[in-house]
């Protein structure tokens, strides 16, 4: 896959203002350019123009991934994706892919919250058993843990570029090795131990306290945020489809 990260934002917003908000749904194009720039339940936070996003809609269009889904008579073009139709993914792979595509490398926790209001996914076997079925179909990697990491992360192949960060990672060799110097003649050791004499080393400093670890934070209120996140970037796609049917009305 080679899409570029446009089209996937666009691919990604259409797939999920289809579930969440199904009543504003084919997306005009200022609706689309909102639900591609909101700053919540995005990585990275975009600032896409209406030129880009276009263009986006139409290089998925040459891939039959999405279409024009305006009624007859209607003065604000709608647009709808294809992916289920092109890519034949049933409902769990279609969500994680979702949000793999709109929220970049995640583990598997956080896709299970992330999918809540997509396709609940029972726990976390369900969302390894999703990504192992989009892994087989090479739509999706595991990427290599990061130092400090316990837990994998997981990234879409659409684009490529998150799966090149992991096999970068994976395929790293070991750093360089260090090799001790040359053994000193008696005469440059004789020379050595006056210069030491002389110039002592200073003392090192005192190691500075430890800083006591930050507590977790509660997933309970992670899981408020992102709902009432969600709910916001929802009433401001039913705004935009809401000025494009009084447009459309010639209210």
């Amino acid at each position: 896959m080679d899409l570029s990260a446009p089209e996937i934002r666009v691919l990604g917003c259409l797939l999920e203002k289809q579930r969440t908000t199904p009543d504003a749904y084919p997306l005009s194009l200022n609706a689309l350019r909102l639900a591609c720039n909101q700053a919540t339940n995005r990585d990275p936070v975009t600032e896409y123009d209406e030129a880009i996003i276009r263009d986006a809609l139409h290089r998925l269009s040459r891939r039959r991934w999405a279409r024009l889904a305006s009624g007859a008579g209607s003065r604000a073009p709608k647009y709808r994706h294809l992916l289920d139709e092109a890519l034949g993914l049933p409902e769990d792979e279609l969500a994680v892919l979702c949000v793999l595509m709109l929220r970049g490398p995640q583990t598997p926790g956080e896709l299970k919250q992330r999918t809540e209001r997509l396709h609940p996914l029972a726990d976390l076997a369900a969302v390894l058993d999703a990504l192992d079925r989009l892994i087989g179909r090479e739509l999706a990697a595991r990427l290599a843990r990061r130092p400090g990491q316990k837990e994998e992360r997981y990234a879409h192949l659409l684009g490529d570029d998150e799966a090149e960060e992991g096999a970068q990672a994976s395929t790293a060799g070991p750093g360089p090795q260090w090799t001790p110097p040359p053994a000193a003649s008696d005469a440059d050791s004789d020379s050595d131990s006056e210069d030491a004499a002389i110039a002592a080393p200073a003392p090192a400093p005192a190691p500075a306290a430890a800083t006591p670890a930050a507590p977790l934070p509660d997933p309970r209120v992670a899981r408020l945020e992102d709902d009432v996140a969600a709910l916001r970037a929802d009433l401001e796609a039913l705004r935009a489809s809401l000025d494009a049917l009084r447009a459309d009305l010639g209210a």
